[in-house]
């Protein structure tokens, strides 16, 4: 089963970058806003509005506020997944910073480029719109 592991070094506190990561249902305003035009929460499933009428439906499986750790499995949208479980944890980084680390477990393997490539992207938004909120600014 292919693993895409990604670290991002965010200009924020730890509590920072878990309080946004934590918030699941608001990944449209703190997370990756323009890639997600909404968020629905019904229990522990979410469902992320994405633009151009495109949906995921996702299941929310911990958010360990211990461990600083959320935990999700997509179960519908628009790729033919076979797996899908991905994790985001939360480490300070440096004097002031922090690691987010998100890894994705996902089958088929031949879809490894697309995925890559939208973890490439959300990282990069994630971490402007986590700095941009920790400086009390706007994107």
């Amino acid at each position: 089963m292919p693993t895409i592991h990604r670290e991002i070094l965010i200009d924020a506190s730890p509590e920072q970058v878990w309080e946004a990561v934590s918030d699941v249902g608001a990944v449209h305003h703190r997370l990756v806003p323009g890639y997600t035009e909404n968020t629905i929460i019904d229990g522990y499933e979410r469902t992320l509005i994405l633009p151009k009428g495109g949906m995921v439906r996702e299941f929310i499986v911990s958010i360990d506020d211990k461990e600083r750790r959320m935990a999700y499995a997509v179960k519908e949208g628009r790729m033919p997944l076979l797996h899908h479980h991905a994790s985001f944890q939360v480490f300070p980084h440096g004097d002031s910073g922090a690691k987010l680390v998100w890894i994705t477990d996902f089958l088929p393997e031949l879809l490894t480029p697309e995925i890559q490539a939208r973890v490439n992207r959300g990282a990069e938004v994630m971490k402007e719109t986590i700095e941009a909120e920790a400086k009390g600014g706007d994107r």
